[in-house]
Formats: C-alpha cells, sequence, structure tokens
C-alpha cells in the first residue's frame, strides 16, 4: 500500500462512516483517492441495496451537473449501452439527440433533458443484458467530478465511503 493509500485509509478511518463527516470532508477524500478508488466505491454505491435506486442517484447527480458534464454521463451511457440501444430507451429520447455522425449528445442538447427523463433512461438500460458495466463506467465518469459526488447524500456517501475503506482493507 502507497503512502496516498494509509492516508486515504487513515482519513476514511476517522470519518467513520459518518453521513454528515463525509460531506464535509469528500474534497479532501477525493484529494487522497485514486479515481480509481472513487470510483469503485461510487459503483458500489449504485448497486448497493442501502442506497436509492442507482437511476434516482445518477440523476441526482446529473441535475447538479453543468451542461458540459451532463453531455459527458449522457454519451457514457450512449457509449456503454451502444447508440442503438441508447436510442431506443424512453421512447427514443436519446435517439433524437444524437448526432447521425457522432452519436454524440452536445452540451446545449443535453440540457434539454431532465433528471426524470435520464432517470427512465437508467431504469430501462438496467434491465438489458448489455447494461452490466453502466454502474462502473457512471461511476467513472463521476469519479472525474468529485464536486459533484457530494450531491449524493449522506447516506450514499457513507456506503461509498465504507467501500473504498473496504476495498483498501482488502488490498493490504
Amino acid at each position: 500500500m502507497d503512502s496516498k493509500d494509509l492516508d486515504l485509509a487513515g482519513l476514511l478511518a476517522r470519518i467513520n462512516g459518518s453521513g454528515s463527516l463525509a460531506e464535509q470532508h469528500i474534497d479532501q477524500i477525493a484529494h487522497h483517492a485514486t479515481p480509481d478508488a472513487l470510483a469503485q466505491g461510487l459503483a458500489e454505491t449504485f448497486r448497493s441495496d442501502q442506497t436509492p435506486p442507482m437511476s434516482e442517484m445518477v440523476a441526482g447527480l446529473f441535475g447538479n451537473s453543468s451542461n458540459q458534464q451532463q453531455a459527458g454521463a449522457l454519451n457514457q451511457v450512449i457509449s456503454t449501452l451502444g447508440p442503438a440501444l441508447a436510442a431506443s430507451l424512453a421512447g427514443g429520447l436519446l435517439g433524437r439527440l444524437m448526432s447521425p455522425e457522432s452519436k454524440q449528445v452536445s452540451p446545449a442538447q443535453a440540457s434539454t433533458i431532465s433528471k426524470t427523463d435520464l432517470q427512465n433512461v437508467i431504469e430501462q438500460a438496467q434491465s438489458q443484458p448489455t447494461a452490466s458495466r453502466l454502474p462502473d463506467d457512471l461511476a467513472a465518469f463521476y469519479a472525474e467530478h468529485s464536486g459533484l459526488i457530494k450531491t449524493l447524500g449522506g447516506a450514499a456517501l457513507a456506503v461509498a465511503l465504507a467501500r473504498m475503506k473496504d476495498n483498501l482493507a482488502n488490498r493490504r
């Protein structure tokens, strides 16, 4: 375990899974954690039965995102699911927005999608066999935007931090 992992382990131990403390320290945690460690904890939070459904958490993150971040999240969904499947979900919502040439959504187009729309896309996507990587891929995307992670709320953050702490302990 390197010194960055030791610093993170110490910080996580001090926070001790308290949601309110997690919200106060997420910037510090993000500074000490590698993007992979943050993404892994977030992906496990998305899969947890101790947190709201992934579709609800991702919709919340999306609602707190800039247009550029929203486009990035939507393009991550498109990339993970494939353009054809993504275009077919929620009544073809993403399909109507995707550029035919690039199969991408621009920030301006992303701004027209509501949190509820995205929640419906994610809910429908989760029933698809090709969506198994969606929690990991969206977690990796949001790990690069750690300021948004604090908007998940105390319970989800506490689960993410507990998972990160467990993952660090298992690497020893």
